[in-house]
């Protein structure tokens, strides 16, 4: 971290919006205090900006305005000119000029689904986001996936990455160079979910940053390629009453799934085929959500199944018991980095908490290839194959009772607006100009 800034030097007050970017506007340091209070303008159209320029049409038009309140325990203020990184910004939250939070600020959207989970069932929930992406700094040759030949080609870039995720305050978990040529997958240490998503923000903006030193880029893209592998956003999450204590793990159930994690997966398998648009949120991601991708087609819980929506993920056995309690959780793997985290986990924690609500019955887990299973079965085993475009997952977040409910009519609206502006973006490409707009977008 660094001491040395000038109070006239800037630092940028910045939100995570619907297009999975950050927006925001720079102030100089010195204003800090004043404005720790006042925050910044901000405008409500900008709601509606999409990842490749064009605004979607919405009621606001030039009409409103909104204030951008940092939250300084965000900020991340470093400077390493050996790496050629120098980043200075803190992540906020969007209200109204009374100050009360506005609805399309996501990250008071997954605030306000947090505290519906600890109010209603003395529940927390933990998560990491385990990242795939693309760097564009190594030359490329298929075959290498995992190997210690494709690390080495990554050069310095790994070790940096490390180092500055390090000194941001997140801790470094493990990195792989992933199966797809220049290809890498980075995981940190689990937060409580609100530090969690401000984690993934600030993880995707430093590898960008750290690429960028090294006259490269890292792009976050669903799909680099229709024809090659994808990047996903595995949201790997547990439950903890309100004193910190596992409630995941009940070892005399089937799968040694609890009744509380039970209800609160087999709320989010019933309901994902109407959130799976703001986690799987661009028109590449349905290029990658696909059977034998290894990604997520159905809204399945799976068993050591990385084709699974949800999965419940192994624990080494040479441990006691309370190492089995501590690491016993879930992965849930129908997102991507086109997805703001707020409103990923925002969707999750909903879902979960509408299972605990109506205290739904836990869900069996599969153990085999679903593509081989009619409809008719499928739906007798409450599975259903997930939609299979942008549009198609939109639709189903139009016509749902429950996301109306959850995320508000302003929300939804909004974000209809948003996504089918996008869609029309891409009407008329092909799959593989479809895939470079999202490489050069994320």
């Amino acid at each position: 971290m660094s001491s040395a800034r000038k109070d006239t030097d800037l630092v940028m007050v910045v939100t995570s919006d619907m297009a999975g970017q950050l927006r925001g506007k720079a102030m100089p340091l010195r204003a800090r205090d004043h404005r720790s209070v006042i925050g910044v303008g901000w405008t409500p159209t900008n709601a509606l900006i999409t990842a490749f320029g064009p605004i979607a049409t919405g009621h606001w038009g030039a009409l409103g305005d909104l204030m951008l309140q940092p939250d300084f325990s965000t900020m991340i203020d470093i400077h390493i000119p050996d790496y050629q990184v120098d980043e200075c910004f803190v992540i906020g939250n969007v209200l109204t000029l009374a100050g009360d939070p506005w609805d399309c600020c996501l990250r008071g959207q997954l605030m306000s689904a947090i505290d519906a989970l600890r109010e209603k069932h003395g529940l927390v929930l933990t998560a990491a986001f385990e990242h795939e992406f693309h760097y564009s700094g190594c030359q490329e040759q298929p075959g290498l996936g995992y190997s210690l030949r494709a690390r080495r080609r990554l050069g310095a870039f790994p070790d940096r990455l490390s180092d500055v995720i390090d000194r941001c305050g997140l801790v470094p978990d493990t990195f792989m160079p992933e199966y797809g040529p220049g290809q890498c997958e980075f995981t940190i240490e689990p937060n409580n979910a609100l530090r969690a998503a401000d984690d993934a923000v600030v993880l995707r903006e430093m590898t960008r940053s750290v690429a960028r030193g090294l006259d490269a880029r890292a792009s976050f893209t669903p799909m680099m390629d229709p024809a090659g592998v994808g990047n996903g956003v595995h949201v790997h999450f547990s439950l903890q009453d309100i004193n910190g204590a596992q409630v995941n793990y009940d070892s005399h159930r089937p799968h040694g799934l609890s009744q509380i994690a039970g209800s609160f997966l087999a709320g989010m398998l019933k309901l994902m085929p109407e959130y799976l648009c703001l986690t799987a949120p661009s028109v590449a991601s349905y290029m990658r959500l696909v059977p034998y991708r290894w990604s997520a087609a159905y809204n399945n819980l799976g068993i050591q199944d990385r084709e699974a929506g949800i999965r419940i993920c192994p624990v080494f056995q040479g441990g006691t018991q309370d190492d089995t309690e501590d690491k016993f959780h879930f992965e849930y793997r129908a997102a991507d980095a086109a997805a703001s985290p707020y409103l990923v986990l925002a969707a999750l924690i909903r879902a979960g908490t509408a299972g605990l609500d109506a205290a739904l019955d836990a869900p069996e887990a599969t153990r085999t290839d679903l593509t081989m299973i009619d409809a008719d079965e499928l739906s007798a085993m409450n599975i259903e194959r997930l939609p299979l475009s942008l549009e198609s997952a939109l639709q189903r977040f139009a016509t749902s009772a429950w996301a109306a409910e959850a995320f508000g009519e302003t929300l939804v609206d909004t974000y209809l607006r948003h996504k089918r502006c996008e869609i029309a973006v891409m009407q008329d490409l092909s799959d593989e100009e479809i895939c470079l707009k999202y490489a050069a977008a994320y």
